[in-house]
C-alpha cells in the first residue's frame, strides 16, 4: 500500500492507494489531525510527500521511522521530461498536477487547471513533455486583495452560488470581478491552448474547481484527487525504475 501527502497552501491530503487506485482520501487542516491518522496505518510501506510550505518537516520525519518515506523534489524522477527552464523552482503540486493528468491521458495534449489558493495551469505535450504553463490569483485571493491593497473596499468571502454579471452594489461588483472575472480567464486560457495544441484535454481540479467547471463555456474532466494521482504514479514510477 502506498501513502502519498500533498501540503498545500490551505490544507494536508492524504491518499492511500492499492497499486493505481486510490482506496481513501483524508483532508487536514493540522499536523496534530494528520499525524494521529498516519498513526493508525499498519499497511502502508511506502510514502512520497509533496509539499509548497515548510510544513512538512515533522510529518516527513515521523513518516520516515514508520514506513519507506520520500520527500518530491526538483530532482525526483517522474515520468514525465521536464522542459521547464527553472526546473528547480517548480512547485511540487504544479508537477504532481501535471503526471496526474498525463496518468489519465498519457500521450496526448493535456491542460490540466489547479483552482486552489492559485489558479495553475500545467501543460504537458503529446510527447509527455511538460512545458509549462501559467500562474494567477485563486478567487478568495483576488478577493483579499482587493481589500488589502485598497482604502475603501471590504473583504467579501467567496460565494459560489453568486452568478451576476452587473454588480448592483460594492459587495457583488467584488463579486463579480473576482468570480466571474476568473471564470472568464479559464475560459479565454482553455481557448488559446486549443488554438495552438489539436486534440486538447483539459483537467480540473482544486478547491475551487467546482465552481469554474459549471461555469466554463465547455465541459472537462473533472478530479479533485489528481494530485495525490500525480504523487502516486511518480512514487511508483521511482519503485519501478
Amino acid at each position: 500500500m502506498n501513502l502519498v501527502l500533498d501540503f498545500g497552501n490551505t490544507r494536508f491530503k492524504a491518499g492511500l492507494f492499492k497499486a493505481s487506485e486510490l482506496v481513501e482520501q483524508q483532508s487536514f487542516y493540522s499536523i496534530a489531525e494528520l499525524l494521529q491518522y498516519i498513526k493508525g496505518l499498519n499497511s502502508v510501506q511506502h510514502c512520497l510527500i509533496g509539499s509548497v510550505t515548510g510544513d512538512h518537516a515533522e510529518v516527513l520525519d515521523f513518516c520516515s521511522k514508520k514506513f519507506e518515506t520520500s520527500l518530491f523534489k526538483a530532482d525526483t524522477k517522474t515520468p514525465l521530461k521536464n522542459l521547464y527552464k527553472s526546473a528547480l523552482t517548480l512547485g511540487s503540486d504544479r508537477i504532481a498536477a501535471a503526471v496526474g493528468a498525463y496518468s489519465f491521458f498519457p500521450a496526448q495534449n493535456v491542460l490540466s487547471i489547479d483552482a486552489g489558493t492559485c489558479i495553475k495551469y500545467n501543460f504537458v505535450n503529446a510527447n509527455n513533455e511538460y512545458l509549462g504553463g501559467a500562474i494567477s490569483p485563486g478567487i478568495p485571493m483576488r478577493l483579499k486583495a482587493m481589500n488589502h491593497f485598497t482604502h475603501a473596499l471590504p473583504l467579501v468571502e467567496t460565494d459560489k452560488n453568486y452568478e451576476k454579471l452587473t454588480g448592483q452594489n460594492t459587495q457583488e461588483s467584488l463579486l463579480s470581478g473576482a468570480l466571474v472575472g476568473a471564470t472568464c480567464e479559464v475560459d479565454a486560457m482553455v481557448e488559446r491552448y486549443q488554438a495552438q495544441h489539436k486534440n486538447l484535454q483539459v483537467v480540473f481540479c482544486g478547491g475551487d474547481s467546482d465552481y469554474l467547471c459549471k461555469q466554463v463555456k465547455n465541459r472537462f474532466f473533472a478530479n479533485q484527487h489528481l494530485i495525490l494521482y500525480g504523487l502516486n504514479t511518480i512514487l511508483n514510477f521511482n519503485l519501478e525504475n
